[in-house]
Parts: structure tokens; sequence; C-alpha cells
């Protein structure tokens, strides 16, 4: 076809009009698939302009003042850990998300115990990135704010959620940096936050779903994904048996479900024969409390009762991503606890693998009995630490809530560490005392050489600390009760409702100053 050429000013305004079409498409596209989350500070005084970040005032600039313009008009200044969106500002972002930070200098508080600038940080972020996924837009790039790994953790962190049993499942958003800053520091927090996000995975999946030979197979899966130098050695019943360990199997007897003993190494150090540091997890897979049955209420939450397994796997797995150059074993007894005509019965005495007997006086104090023969086997790889973590007391919640993790430890140095990282992490813990007072009441016992269940009712979380030392002769031990810090309602905002995976960063970042410490 023959086509006229069309006046000067005919061209001009079609051109125009085609431009105008290619954007308004190119934005109704952006406006599907991508967001943007900046930041912006509390004002340092009651007059001053609230500052935005180096990445936000870079925006401001792109779009001609026009942020700081609807920034402005838009409502009072944003308070840390609150949003506000705006669309239509960049063709490239059709939804702009600001966030407030908080104070800038914000650092250490020493009242608190963690760096409040990374908290301000991990909040905000996870709240801007919640509001990009609730327009159900798929990409998010996120501002560094001063510091891409806190960044990070609370994107990855903040978007997560189980529903993987659902039909209907929240939009999944994949989150980036924003412009070309700290790339390394920002792919050390994603890593961090996804080693959470798994231990998260395995404590909130169904106890029908997670079985200990389940859970040992995931294990084995990401472990081999993250590094050659690993080994995975799924022990059976067989093999437990082996091992005598008496304590052990006296809990899995009750269950129809096979128990594992699930042994993993990571071997990062250059030199082979380097001592190891030895976690240990508990892995109840499900604690229906045996003979001595739980309360029905709630008992659905004794799912994440692997929740120490499920840390301490999950931190030798981002290790492992880490490349770290250490070596670190991971061993988790797992089992389910329920009531048969099989199970333990109360008042029963069975011998661990040191050779103590113990006097079961409470089938529901089950996971000091699978770490009793855990804690013995640790101690033949000649570690340099030895460190547990379990979901141990109802006590420990009681004391400190969701606050932070209990720490047991007869190691001042080894508390330190911890201390120092979860500092770092904004995932805290707090030290609690391993006296002879508490000893005293699991030893004196009528039946065997000790108790699995303290003499009083108070002090619980302390009592179940100290049948564990019975089962420790190493000078570098920890014992972190995680009991409190296992679910989340609303206490920690940068995470949903849930199973928390915590204090896996915490261990994470224990790991990393201790290769940097050895190196």
């Amino acid at each position: 076809m023959f086509l006229l050429p069309l006046p000067a000013v005919g061209r001009v305004a079609v051109r125009h009009l085609g431009l105008k079409r290619v954007w308004s498409q190119g934005l109704a596209t952006a406006a599907m698939t991508k967001g943007l989350v900046l930041g912006i500070y509390n004002r340092e005084k009651e007059n001053d302009v609230p500052q935005l970040t180096s990445a936000g005032e870079n925006f401001d600039k792109l779009v001609s003042g026009k942020l700081r313009e609807v920034l402005n008009i838009s409502g009072p200044p944003l308070k840390a850990g609150k949003t506000r969106t705006f669309y239509g500002l960049h063709e490239d972002f059709p939804s702009v998300v600001v966030v407030g930070l908080g104070k800038k200098a914000a650092g250490v508080d020493d009242q608190e115990n963690w760096h409040e600038g990374k908290e301000n940080i991990r909040v905000a972020i996870a709240a801007g990135c919640r509001q990009v996924q609730d327009l159900e837009i798929s990409s998010v790039e996120v501002d560094p704010c001063g510091d891409a790994q806190a960044a990070a953790e609370g994107a990855v962190l903040g978007l997560y959620e189980y529903d993987d049993m659902k039909q209907k499942k929240k939009v999944a958003v994949s989150a980036k940096l924003y412009g070309s800053g700290d790339q390394e520091a920002w792919h050390r927090g994603v890593l961090f936050a996804s080693g959470q996000n798994l231990a998260r995975r395995l404590m909130e999946t169904p106890a029908n779903e997670m079985t200990p030979t389940r859970f040992a197979e995931i294990i084995e899966k990401n472990l081999r994904g993250a590094s050659s130098k690993t080994e995975v050695h799924i022990r059976p019943k067989s093999w437990i048996e082996e091992q005598e360990m008496g304590s052990f199997l006296s809990v899995a007897k009750g269950s129809d479900e096979p128990p594992v003993f699930l042994e993993v190494h990571y071997k990062g150090s250059p030199n082979a024969s380097e001592p190891p540091l030895v976690f240990v997890g508990k892995g109840i897979t499900f604690d229906s409390g045996g003979i001595s049955i739980k309360p029905s209420a709630n008992m659905d939450l004794m799912r994440a009762d692997m929740g120490g397994a499920a840390t301490i796997c999950s931190a030798i797995v981002s290790a492992a991503k880490l490349d770290l150059p250490i070596n670190v074993i991971g061993l988790a007894p797992l089992c389910e606890n329920m009531p048969s005509g099989k199970a333990s019965k109360p008042g029963d005495v069975v011998t661990a693998k040191n050779g103590k007997t113990i006097q079961v006086d409470n089938t529901d104090a089950e996971g000091r009995l699978i770490l009793a023969d855990a804690l013995c086997y640790a101690h033949t790889f000649n570690p340099k630490a030895i460190i547990n973590a379990a979901t141990l007391t109802g006590a420990m919640d009681i004391a400190l809530g969701s606050a932070a993790a209990g720490v047991f430890t007869n190691s001042s140095w080894l508390w330190n560490k911890l201390f120092e990282a979860s500092v770092e992490t904004g995932d805290r813990v707090w030290r609690m005392p391993l006296f002879e007072h508490y000893t005293r009441q699991v030893v004196d016992c009528q039946l065997a050489d000790v108790n699995n269940i303290g003499k009083y009712r108070s002090g619980g979380a302390c009592t179940a600390a100290a049948f564990l030392q019975e089962f420790v002769t190493h000078p570098k031990w920890a014992h972190l009760d995680i009991a409190g810090v296992m679910t989340n309602k609303d206490e920690v905002p940068y995470l949903r409702k849930g199973m928390t995976g915590r204090p896996t960063r915490t261990l994470i970042e224990f790991l990393l100053r201790f290769s940097q410490d050895n190196a």
C-alpha cells in the first residue's frame, strides 16, 4: 500500500503519541513487575528536613525532585518502621515505597544489646517489601540504607511466609539491591536470611511431612548443593543401637516412625586435620510428651520441637555456602516422642552412651535424653568447642520470653563470642547460670545416677542445663535453650507470625567470626 507522507507537524504528533503509547504500555508492564523501597531518616532537630539515604537522594534527582515534593505534602515525617507508597514517579518503578529508618547515627545500644541501626534497617525494609508484595508486584529493588547486609536480611526474612500446603499463595517477590552498592554485603545478607528461612520451613512443616527421615534428606540435599566439601551420614536405628545410645532409643521407641541420627560434616579448613567445632541439635520432630502427655491446647506447635536441629543444620549449610575456612560437624538425633505400648514409662531407668543411668520421671523431659547421647558422641571428634541448641524447656520461655535465647556455658570465652555475634544479628542471647545448686537437684536421685527432672518445680531451664552438663567433659561447651524464641506473634517485626528459625543467623555470625579469628 502506498501512503502519502504526512506533514511535518503530523509526524511529530504521531511520534509523540507513539512514545506516550510505548511509555504507558511500559508503565503497565512495570506496574505488574517492579517496585522500589527507599529509606528516610528521622529529623535530627524539630525544624530539619528529613534526610533521604544516598540512594533516595539519587532517585530524587532522577525524578527532578518529585520524591521530596510528594513526601512533603503526604503527611507527617515517617516514623521508624512505617511506610508510605507513591505511584507514577518513574516509568521503571511505578510503585515506590519510602520507609522510616529512625535515627541516622543509631549504633550499638548497650541497654538493648543489639545494633539499633541494623535492626531499624531490617524492620523498615521488611515493611517496605511486604508493601510491594501486597501490591502483587513480583520484583523489588532495595535501598542498601548504608548497610546492604541488614537490608538484604530485612527483605528476605520479611517476605518469607510458609504457604507450601496452600493452594492460594502470596506473590513470590524477588529482591535485589538498588544501585551498584555493596553487592558482596547484600549477597551475605541473602545467605544469612536464607539460612534462617530454611530453619523456618523445617520447623513449620507439619510433623506428618517432616519426619526424621525426611528432615535428614532435606538437609543432605541442601548441604550437598551448598559445597563439595561436605559429608552426610544418615545413621539408622541399628547404628544407634551399636553406639549404645540407650537414652536416645528410650524416647524413639514409643513411635512407629524410625529414629535417625544425622551426622553432617563441612570440611572448609585448608588443614584437613584441624579439630572441628561440633554443633548438636535436638531433633524431636513431634513431641506429644509421651506417657506424660501434654495438654491438647497448642500441642500442634510441637512440630517445631526439632528447632535445635533445624537451626544448627541450617547454620552449617550457610557456612558451606559462605565457604568459611573451618571444619564444622553437626549432630542431630531425630525421632518422635509418642505414647504407645512400647513407650518409656515414668520411673523407668535407662543407660546413656557414657554409662550413666538416668531415672526418667517425666517422659516429656525427652529432649535432654536424646541430647545426652549426642553430647557424649560429640566428644569423640576432639572438638574445639561444642554448642548445642534445643527447644528444651517451657521454663526458658517463662524466664525470657521471645527476647533472647538462654545460654548456659562453662566457658566465658565461648559466651563472649556468642554474645558479640548476637549484638551484630539482633537475634539476642542472654547468659544463664550453671550453678552447682542446680546440679544437686538432678543428681539426688533414688534409682539412678541422675534424674531427668529436678527435685523442685523452680528453675526448670537451669536444672535441664545441669542435667546436660552431666554428659559433658569438654571445657568449651554452650547449651542454647531456644524454646522462648521458637515462635513469633508480632514481637520481631521483620518475621511474620509462625516459627522463627531463631537463632540461626547468630550461629552463622558466630561461625563467620570464628573462621576470621582462626585465619
